[in-house]
C-alpha cells in the first residue's frame, strides 16, 4: 500500500465519520423530540395532563386540567369515567336526606 492509497483511505474515513456526526447533530436538532420541545415552548396552553396512571395494558386514568379545572378521564374503553370539576361538593350533597321513622306497632 503506497502513500497515496493511505491518504485516500484516511480521507474516506474522515468523510464517513463527518457524515455520521452530521446525521447525529441533525437528528438531535430536528428529531422526534423537537416537536415536543416546540409544543412545550408555548405557555398559553389551556389543556395539560396533570397525572397519569396505567390500570392495565389497555386502560389508563388521566387527570387533565382544562381552564383551571381538573377532571378525571378513563382512556382505552372509549368512555369518560368522571367529568366533574374537582372542588367542593354541591349543596344538595351536604344536606342530609330525611329519614322516615318507623311507625309504632299497636
Amino acid at each position: 500500500m503506497d502513500l497515496i492509497e493511505s491518504i485516500r483511505a484516511l480521507a474516506a474515513l474522515a468523510f464517513t465519520l463527518g457524515l455520521i456526526g452530521l446525521a447525529a447533530w441533525a437528528l438531535r436538532k430536528y428529531g422526534p423530540d423537537s416537536i415536543g420541545r416546540a409544543i412545550a415552548a408555548r405557555q398559553d396552553r389551556r389543556l395539560r395532563v396533570v397525572e397519569s396512571l396505567t390500570l392495565d395494558p389497555t386502560r389508563r386514568l388521566v387527570v387533565v386540567s382544562l381552564d383551571g379545572e381538573e377532571r378525571l378521564v378513563l382512556l382505552g374503553d372509549g368512555r369518560l369515567l368522571d367529568w366533574t370539576p374537582k372542588g367542593p361538593p354541591p349543596a344538595s350533597a351536604l344536606s342530609p336526606s330525611p329519614v322516615a321513622e318507623p311507625e309504632p306497632v299497636v
